[in-house]
């Protein structure tokens, strides 16, 4: 998430009681998780496991619990707790603001685009032209929907992330993350009825230009999908997940968190991708392995009682 305008490390230390280390004298524009930020940007850690991460990462300011060394030019706020420090900035730079009718007076829709009966536009939405919103599909605040669009009845655009603080040294284990992100659907998509597309944690989830998208599809926070892809009906994508140029889940793959699927890649029915793989290749199973493997090695299953026979009349 970025800021309406750069906010000095000063302001920030004092709006959440942070000791600052480092340069005092930086600006923020903007805050974001860990694998989405670029400089300028604040970023949050709580765990030892990722120190070394944050403070060596794009970021250029860190809201950290320890008082560790400062790589030059970087910030760190110290406080107890960096979790809650994080979402007190989101709440205050992307407070829930609720919208009293269908379509909210700061949305925009472009030129011959078709808006039906009972849909919804958030705060800020942006629909491009020749867009067609079918009855019932909902699209929530600050997410982008560029031109020659088309939404099937039922489907929700911009849903919070799935995504908690699992930490236990508190009452509540799953405390949840605030979203702040959006969801960006570029030129020329299609996506099925009952579609649930969430928006990404901190940053944006992306369906790449000319991507067609079957019904009841699941596609997790800050997936970025590339172009022409073709998603068949009751695929879930978990979040974080990068799919290249050109590829092909079929209906019933489930897609692990993080990982990146390379460009052209083709997974059969009911596939289960655990981990990345590579572009320009057919893959079944789960785990996924490619296809044509994966068939010889049914096939010498299927041949088994037949070579256990053969081997015990030798005996």
């Amino acid at each position: 998430m970025q800021f309406p305008s750069p906010v000095s490390a000063q302001w920030i230390s004092e709006f959440i009681n942070a000791e600052i280390s480092g340069n005092k004298n930086s600006f923020a524009s903007g805050i974001n998780e860990i694998h989405k930020v670029q400089e300028g940007d604040i970023v949050f850690v709580d765990h030892p496991k990722y120190y070394d991460a944050c403070l060596n990462s794009a970021a250029t300011s860190i809201i950290i619990n320890a008082d560790k060394e400062v790589p030059p030019g970087k910030t760190l706020f110290i406080v107890e707790n960096p979790f809650e420090a994080y979402l007190k900035i989101v709440q205050h730079f992307r407070p829930f603001s609720p919208s009293d009718k269908m379509i909210s007076n700061t949305s925009k829709t472009g030129k011959d685009s078709v808006i039906m009966p009972n849909v919804f536009l958030g705060n800020n939405v942006v629909v491009g032209n020749n867009c067609i919103l079918h009855p019932n599909v909902c699209v929530y605040d600050d997410c982008i929907i560029g031109n020659n669009v088309e939404i099937h009845s039922g489907t929700i655009i911009g849903s919070d992330a799935f995504y908690f603080n699992t930490k236990k040294n508190r009452d509540s284990w799953f405390k949840k993350m605030q979203s702040c992100g959006q969801v960006i659907i570029e030129d020329h998509v299609e996506i099925g009825a009952n579609c649930t597309i969430d928006r990404g944690v901190s940053d944006a989830t992306i369906i790449g230009m000319g991507t067609k998208i079957d019904n009841l599809v699941h596609i997790g926070h800050d997936v970025v999908m590339g172009k022409n892809c073709l998603i068949a009906a009751q695929v879930g994508i978990a979040g974080g997940t990068i799919l290249g140029d050109g590829v092909t889940l079929w209906g019933q793959v489930g897609v692990n968190k993080t990982i990146t699927i390379g460009d052209n890649a083709v997974v059969m029915g009911q596939g289960g991708v655990t981990s990345s793989i590579e572009g320009n290749k057919s893959y079944w199973g789960t785990p996924i392995q490619e296809f044509y493997s994966k068939r010889k090695e049914l096939v010498l299953i299927k041949r088994l009682p037949e070579i256990w026979e053969k081997v015990r009349r030798l005996k």
